[in-house]
């Protein structure tokens, strides 16, 4: 079995239904959480979209708050007052599409703070688009274990993992990796000792040699 066949088959074992640690109810829920979550853990923005969502429970109330009152809302959250921003922006530029996330690539890069790991996020989970959104936990995996070069930028990664993997397998695959990373193969301390992709791995060589 070849190293993707290896990769791909202890990723199954691990987490063979994985799924977005954001939580969401409505297609709007997801883009805003996914924008909120950029340098910040989905457990934090999950404790306040908790709040939030509930409080303003439609696009309509969620434009009537004020740039303060999101800032209020979101300030437990890293970069907040920028976040703020692109939230007020992106709950009215939803409104003009009569309040619905389109599966469109273009438009949704076109909104306030959003973008292409975004964008891949919201069309995989929304509209089951096979995408592979390479966030600080795949870009870290993927360089560990040799799919891309420590030099390669975001798009880079990206583009060698839709290379490497089949495209029925990206969407799945980029949750499973987000998990692996966060869970295991963590940026301190990752449990090598306990990890079954160590002889495919050349991080765990470097380190052990």
């Amino acid at each position: 079995m070849n190293k993707t066949g290896i990769i791909m088959n202890e990723l199954d074992k691990l987490y063979p239904n994985p799924r977005c640690e954001l939580n969401y109810n409505k297609d709007y829920e997801l883009l805003l959480a996914v924008m909120l979550s950029a340098q910040t853990t989905d457990k934090r923005v999950n404790m306040v979209t908790e709040s939030l969502f509930k409080k303003y429970d439609t696009l309509e109330k969620l434009n009537s708050l004020s740039l303060k009152e999101i800032e209020n809302e979101i300030k437990t959250i890293g970069m907040y007052k920028q976040k703020a921003k692109h939230f007020k922006n992106i709950v009215e530029s939803l409104l003009l599409l009569d309040g619905c996330v389109p599966n469109d690539r273009e438009v949704l890069l076109k909104m306030s703070g959003v973008g292409r790991k975004t964008v891949n996020v919201v069309l995989s989970n929304l509209y089951n688009e096979p995408c592979i959104a390479v966030d600080t936990h795949v870009n870290r995996v993927s360089k560990r274990l040799s799919l891309a070069k420590e030099t390669d930028d975001v798009l880079e990664v990206e583009e060698k993992l839709m290379k490497k993997f089949p495209k029925t397998k990206w969407s799945k695959l980029h949750h499973q990796m987000v998990l692996f990373g966060r869970y295991h193969c963590t940026a301190k301390q990752p449990d090598c000792k306990n990890c079954n992709l160590k002889d495919v791995c050349t991080y765990y060589k470097k380190e052990n040699s």
